[in-house]
């Protein structure tokens, strides 16, 4: 580490560090670089050439004892990765929804959280590690993404000349996410587990039924942010502000997996009131039951979002990110305009068939809260 620390001093503080992400059922695993651009260094310098090349050495030429992955290291991160799955439960807004999903999609990939679980991670060898390692440069699909004013041509010769140790590769295609489009149960089920927490979890789960057939991906980001994604939605404006059930209400989507979740935190004693009125919001919605204020403050602050996000060059490269893994990719400019003609009758037909799977509901020890279970 004082060896890598150092070759980044020596690029004017380049950053190179490790990206994990979970994209539907995909598990995103590489490195995110940042570096000076050439404009802001002395005497005509640049650190391109340099930092990609720094970037290549530590994928392709790790630090290895006749071929393996060396047992010190790899205990000392193992170490590492059980400390960062274990912290997981200290932020209870997180942890409810890492358990709802595990609870809901068991059996499926997508209840992996995308560090593991510390049962799995006690078993890593420097053994299983390096055989992993080899297979993950052999057969998993390679996206690079660089955000900047170098030309193109130069950025393709830097990479190209890094990744050159890499052999000989087969195209290989991004493997498919499992999306159900229906809750595999009629019945809503329900799931309550108890912590020394001042406040309540309530997280729902959501199957997004016919919309994932054939993915409408601007009415579905404009539902999102009608219902609960936006500080203008009918969860933000109705449960939170006008009767007071949550501490936060808000609903996110996973659209590469068809699955839309509600995170709220609400005093014990409102778990099922505010899960009934947060029920209703999605059956207003449903009805049509949307005025065009509405519609309008939800397009802006989706559009305000995604512009926002093209400002920042990490924002810039999650946007062509997630265009890559989608069913249907999607220029970020391209869906501002797309947004922009969303109707509510197409926000509607969105929501029609959105059906609830599973609640899970955080309570504190003790509380007597019966009703939850």
């Amino acid at each position: 580490m004082q060896a890598v620390s150092a070759a980044l001093d020596e690029l004017y503080g380049a950053r190179i560090e490790p990206l994990v992400r979970k994209k539907g059922e995909l598990h995103c695993v590489g490195f995110f670089a940042d570096f000076p651009d050439d404009r802001f260094l002395p005497d005509g310098q640049s650190v391109l050439e340099d930092t990609a090349a720094l970037a290549g050495e530590m994928l392709l030429s790790p630090n290895m004892k006749d071929g393996m992955l060396i047992s010190e290291y790899v205990e000392s991160e193992k170490a590492n990765l059980i400390d960062d799955i274990r912290a997981a439960i200290n932020d209870k807004r997180g942890y409810s929804i890492d358990r709802l999903i595990e609870e809901m999609c068991a059996g499926e990939a997508y209840s992996t959280n995308k560090l593991g679980n510390e049962k799995h991670a006690e078993l890593i060898t420097a053994q299983s590690l390096t055989e992993l390692y080899h297979k993950i440069l052999a057969q998993s699909k390679i996206e690079i993404f660089y955000c900047g004013s170098a030309e193109p041509s130069r950025v393709s010769k830097a990479l190209r000349t890094a990744l050159s140790p890499l052999s000989a590769r087969d195209e290989v295609s991004i493997p498919k996410t499992d999306i159900i489009l229906y809750p595999p149960d009629e019945k809503l089920r329900e799931c309550t587990e108890t912590l020394d927490v001042s406040q309540g979890k309530l997280t729902i789960g959501f199957r997004l039924g016919k919309a994932m057939e054939n993915p409408d991906y601007p009415s579905l980001i404009v539902f999102n942010s009608i219902y609960g994604g936006s500080v203008t939605s009918k969860l933000f404006l109705n449960v939170r502000e006008k009767l007071s059930l949550c501490y936060y209400a808000g609903s996110m989507l996973d659209k590469h997996k068809g699955i839309m979740l509600v995170s709220s935190g609400v005093e014990f004693s409102n778990f099922r009131t505010a899960l009934c009125e947060i029920m209703a919001q999605l059956e207003h919605v449903k009805t049509g039951e949307i005025t065009d204020w509405e519609l309008t403050s939800a397009k802006r602050y989706v559009i305000t979002s995604i512009k926002s996000a093209m400002d920042r060059l990490g924002g810039l490269e999650e946007l062509y990110f997630d265009s890559a893994l989608s069913a249907l990719p999607y220029d970020p400019v391209e869906i501002c305009d797309r947004i922009e003609k969303v109707t509510i009758d197409q926000v509607i037909t969105t929501a029609s068939e959105i059906t609830p799977n599973m609640v899970y509901f955080l309570s504190g020890e003790g509380n007597g809260n019966d009703n939850a279970s």
